[in-house]
């Protein structure tokens, strides 16, 4: 099946589809998301050997539903992406690649198993990765424990590194847990080299702000 859309007619589409869906989204989910997922792939696949179509259309299609924000639901997104893109009157190839990068993205807690591999994927997965780095991920991290009306921090509340990946979606933990939960961990879950070079920055930067974070706690200079 040959696509009647030319390739930068289906980005442009694909744009103002994800525009309008997430035009009411959380501050840390947002458009914005998507846009810098966009460009970190574009960035990361300079140095990669991978179809650009399915990174591009992957990395705009990749929180059209994010589970959190319905339920829980991890079929949604899927679903709203092959619709979209079937619109599109893109292979079935094309369409399958894009729908199994949005499938197995995220990062679920626990130690569940990836069962996708592709290139493609590797880089998408690297761009969203790096968007809950550093001082945006820092901003990220806490607008979405606001959203939620988590604590900042509880010394009480100790970082859980053994959850399920059902117990990872339910915790309410402090927001500060999440930097052990999740953030600390992707510097090593990197899979390409330029992916792994910014996320070494962008992890050095957190270690920063949590030391200084726990001396205003404790009322005390670094």
């Amino acid at each position: 099946m040959v696509s009647f859309f030319s390739t930068e007619e289906i980005i442009q589409n694909t744009i103002s589809f994800v525009k309008n869906k997430l035009q009411n989204a959380e501050g840390g989910h947002d458009w914005f998301h998507i846009e810098r997922v966009y460009k970190n792939s574009l960035l990361i696949s300079e140095s990669e050997t991978v179809d650009k179509t399915v990174v591009v259309l992957g990395a705009l299609l990749h929180d059209i539903a994010d589970s959190k924000f319905h339920d829980g639901d991890e079929t949604l997104g899927p679903k709203m992406a092959r619709q979209f893109l079937k619109s599109q009157n893109l292979s079935e190839e094309i369409i399958e690649h894009v729908v199994k990068i949005i499938e197995n993205i995220s990062f679920k807690g626990g130690n569940k198993n990836q069962e996708f591999h592709s290139k493609e994927l590797d880089v998408v997965q690297d761009a969203d990765r790096l968007d809950a780095l550093g001082a945006i991920g820092i901003a990220r991290t806490f607008n979405y424990g606001g959203f939620k009306n988590r604590k900042l921090y509880d010394p009480e509340i100790k970082p859980n590194l053994n959850m399920t990946p059902s117990e990872y979606k339910a915790s309410d933990a402090p927001t500060i847990n999440h930097f052990y939960e999740k953030l600390f961990l992707l510097k090593d879950r990197m899979n390409t080299e330029t992916g792994r070079r910014i996320a070494a920055d962008r992890h050095l930067f957190m270690e920063e702000f949590l030391k200084q974070f726990y001396a205003e706690w404790a009322g005390k200079k670094i």
